[in-house]
């Protein structure tokens, strides 16, 4: 009885058991069949919304397509639609002969290389003059008898320019226009000449500015302009410089001629623009300015101490409106790269036109600045009561500062150091 009630017991506890573990092993299925579609349902929406994003991309690039072809007369009142028109570049006019738009394109490839003189070109060499480009030619025509005139023996060319002077802004507006009748390279050439020309503002011929190239060409025809600013107080000091080069085969400039303009004999009251014609010259004269009189001046350079010593002895001429004898003194200042380092003066020679100095001044001068240096050396006349008044300069240097005789001047002190050189010097204004 006994074993049988155990028996029963026994056999109830399994039972139980067996149920628990069904129970559980449905809790655990039940658990991930809801895990699996939990998961399916997020990644269905993620889909839905992956198809969303691109079908509202989509329909608006199709709305965009849709509205850009949208017919005009379908568009309500009041609203017109844009029509795309093309770009077209331009082409070249078909007046234009085949042979000149050849000659132009070797003319620029030619003035593209490095070594031509438009790889060359200064464009801010001068303070405060600059190049404009090209002109209107109907401005500056010029009468056809001037350009059939009687050609003289060895005739080098001529040169028509403009010259206009603005008082206001005291700016002066250059404009080349043509030369005609250059020497050609060959006797029997007719086109073998490859010119340019650079401007100079005297008395500085240090610096310049340079037209275009023209190539193969005995008349070329420029139209260029350029501004120089000029103050009116030394207008009348300056002079404008014409040379033009003729470029060889091997790249070389060679000088054909100069012309000068005295700007002293241009009318600038009423700011007219006056077209000038000059024919060209193989030399001009170092100095363009009226002489002032003349300075002996020494020099001596100590290249152990870099002391230079400038001596001023006399000088001759020294007159001032008139032949009368004035009071006169000698400025001298040392400048280096255009800075002025240091000025002295010498005494006071009263009512001599001929004054006797015998004074020497001596400078710091480094060897390393010997080529960016040069001695301005000014003569000044004493007025009692009034503002002393220039006489007239003269500046020795190094090759950026001076020419002839100034320059060799210096050349002379640098190659014979510790000894003195004495020259006379003309005075310029």
């Amino acid at each position: 009885m006994v074993n049988e009630d155990l028996k029963q017991a026994v056999t109830n506890h399994m039972g139980n058991n067996a149920q628990l573990a069904v129970v559980i092993a449905c809790s655990a299925l039940g658990t991930l069949a809801l895990a699996g579609l939990l998961l399916a349902v997020w990644r269905l929406c993620v889909v839905r919304a992956a198809r969303r994003r691109s079908s509202s991309y989509e329909q608006i690039v199709a709305d965009h397509r849709k509205h850009s072809k949208v017919d005009i007369g379908c568009l309500p009142d009041g609203i017109t639609a844009m029509k795309q028109i093309p770009f077209m570049v331009p082409q070249h006019s078909c007046s234009t002969p085949p042979a000149a738009r050849h000659s132009r394109s070797e003319e620029d490839s030619y003035a593209s290389e490095p070594s031509s003189p438009m790889s060359k070109r200064p464009s801010v060499e001068i303070p405060g003059a600059y190049a404009l480009g090209s002109i209107d030619p109907s401005l500056y025509r010029i009468a056809d008898e001037d350009d059939d005139y009687d050609i003289p023996q060895d005739h080098l060319g001529r040169a028509w320019f403009a010259v206009q002077y603005e008082r206001e802004t005291e700016k002066l507006l250059v404009t080349l226009i043509k030369a005609k009748n250059l020497p050609s390279k060959a006797c029997a050439a007719s086109n073998g000449c490859d010119p340019f020309v650079r401007i100079y503002l005297m008395p500085d011929e240090r610096r310049y500015l340079q037209s275009k190239f023209k190539k193969k060409t005995c008349n070329p025809k420029f139209e260029e302009s350029y501004v120089f600013q000029v103050s009116s107080r030394s207008f009348a000091d300056r002079v404008l410089k014409f040379t033009v080069y003729d470029v060889d085969r091997q790249k070389k400039h060679h000088v054909i001629g100069h012309a000068l303009y005295p700007l002293k004999d241009h009318e600038c009251e009423g700011n007219e623009r006056l077209v000038i014609w000059r024919d060209l010259e193989s030399e001009v004269l170092e100095t363009t300015q009226d002489q002032k009189g003349e300075i002996m001046v020494s020099l001596s350079y100590n290249n152990h101490l870099e002391r230079v010593t400038v001596g001023v002895y006399e000088g001759r001429s020294f007159t001032c409106n008139g032949n009368a004898p004035i009071d006169s003194y000698v400025k001298v200042h040392l400048m280096v790269q255009n800075k002025l380092v240091k000025g002295k003066k010498t005494e006071i020679i009263k009512k001599n036109s001929n004054p006797v100095f015998n004074e020497s001044f001596t400078f710091k001068l480094p060897v390393v600045s010997l080529d960016t240096a040069n001695i301005t050396i000014t003569a000044m006349q004493h007025q009692t009561g009034y503002k002393d008044k220039m006489i007239g300069k003269v500046t020795i240097g190094s090759f950026m500062f001076a020419r002839g005789k100034e320059l060799q001047h210096w050349n002379e002190m640098v190659a014979n150091q510790k000894e003195q050189v004495v020259n006379w010097h003309t005075l310029v204004s």
